[in-house]
Order: structure tokens, then C-alpha cells, then sequence
């Protein structure tokens, strides 16, 4: 499991924990993130490719991956890079288009505030922003502690991390041509992808499944957990299911 920006493994616990009562689940923390180290730029194929190192590490020759956001990203790069590893993939929330001009100035804007000593403006700003505006209350102790967790990000890590995701490449032919299940999750309420983009990327391909999370903004899996570990089980089942056919 990869998770998005600003987060570790962490954030996965609870949800990783009921997947691991019937699956063998991996959480690793991405460069510039948690416990991983740093490059100067932190692009979505290295990050990828150290996905790659980890399961290769570990003897693990097929598997499904499944990536938060930033982490979809990633995965998406996985998806192109070691298609022969893959049994599926899912998207938490995530895109396979390259940034636009209004992501780009954001995230060159965050490069500065970080330079300058002020990357608690981006915890303060963005990680509220990944639930849904009417989840706020609810979830604000998760909020609390995913805050806390990213004050340890370093400022080098957060800036190559920005800076990969500037040079992220359109992926969105990764999505229509896939030669495996994908299973994509897509919150209704989600502050920072448009609900119709992420439809419209959901019919790329007959290969593509949709789960629209109606109550669940850009963190389906802490708002709407049981919906979510009941739809992943389903599909990586189905996925090794194929694989023995």
C-alpha cells in the first residue's frame, strides 16, 4: 500500500489491520516520507521503482497494489514499469493525468512556503482539505494525528517529493490500455478531484471498476473503512481468482 502527500504508512493502520486478517499486506513509506530517505527529486518512477526493490526484497513476484493520492500515482508508474509483477491495482483517489496549470502553480507555491520555513501552512491548508467538509468533526482526532505525523516529514523530502509530482507525465493511456483489473475509488465529496474527472477516467477501460464513496471525500478508506476493506477484499480475490483460471 502507498500512501498520498504529506502522509506515512501510518495512515494505513487501522484499515491495513482488517485487510491483514485474510490478506498479507506490505505498507511502505515513500521517499521524502516517514521513515524512507530522500533524492533530489522525487519522481513517480523512482518512487516506483523502490516499490519494485521492496517486493523484490521480499520474494513477492506478483501481487496487487493500491495507492492514496500521491500513492496512485505511483502506483500508476508501477502499473507502466513492472506490468509482469501486477495481478491488479486500485486508486484511493487519485489521477492519472499530469498536473494543470492551477496544480502546478500550487504546488511551485508550497515549494516556496517550505523553503521559507512554513510548511505547517501546508498541514494546516491541505490535510483538513483530504475529508469531506461535513466529516470534519468527526474525524478530527485522525486529522490531529496525520498532522502530527507529517510535522516529521522533512522540508528536503516534501520539496523533491513536490517537485516529482511537477514532472508527473500523463498516465491516463495506462488506465485505458491496462491488461489487468483496476479497481478505482472515488469520493463524492473529494476537495481536490472532481467528481466527473474521476468518472470520466473510470470508463477508460471494461477493465475498470468504480466504487463511488457518497460520503467520503479524498480519504475513502479512514471515512468510509468498511465499504472500502469490503470492496478491496473483493477485488483482490477476484484478482487471484483470475490468475488460477
Amino acid at each position: 500500500m502507498t500512501h498520498g502527500y504529506l502522509e506515512t504508512l501510518d495512515v494505513w493502520t487501522d484499515f491495513s489491520e482488517a485487510l491483514s486478517k485474510i490478506f498479507r499486506v506490505i505498507s511502505i513509506d515513500l521517499l521524502g516520507h516517514g521513515q524512507s530517505g530522500t533524492l533530489h527529486v522525487n519522481t513517480m518512477d523512482l518512487m516506483a521503482e523502490s516499490v519494485y526493490a521492496v517486493l523484490t526484497n521480499l520474494n513477492i513476484d506478483k501481487c496487487v497494489v493500491f495507492g492514496h493520492s500521491l500513492g496512485g500515482y505511483v502506483t500508476l508508474a508501477f502499473a507502466e514499469n513492472y506490468t509482469d509483477r501486477l495481478l491488479g491495482f486500485s486508486l484511493f483517489h487519485s489521477s492519472a493525468y499530469s498536473d494543470n496549470e492551477e496544480k502546478i502553480n500550487n504546488r511551485q507555491r508550497e515549494i516556496k512556503l517550505v523553503e521559507h520555513g512554513k510548511k505547517d501552512l501546508l498541514f494546516n491548508a491541505n490535510i483538513p482539505k483530504i475529508f469531506a467538509d461535513d466529516n470534519l468533526m468527526k474525524f478530527m482526532p485522525i486529522i490531529e494525528k496525520i498532522k502530527k505525523n507529517a510535522v516529521e516529514i522533512s522540508d528536503v523530502g516534501i520539496i523533491a517529493t513536490l517537485k516529482g509530482m511537477l514532472q508527473r507525465p500523463d498516465r491516463i493511456n495506462v488506465l485505458k490500455n491496462t491488461k489487468v483489473p483496476v479497481l478505482y475509488f472515488i469520493g463524492a465529496k473529494d476537495n481536490f478531484i472532481p467528481f466527473q474527472e474521476a468518472i470520466k477516467q473510470a470508463e477508460l477501460s471494461e477493465k475498470i471498476k468504480s466504487v463511488v464513496l457518497k460520503n467520503s471525500g479524498h480519504i475513502g478508506f479512514v471515512e468510509e473503512k468498511e465499504k472500502s476493506v469490503k470492496e478491496l477484499s473483493d477485488f483482490v480475490n477476484y484478482c487471484y481468482k483470475i490468475i488460477k483460471e
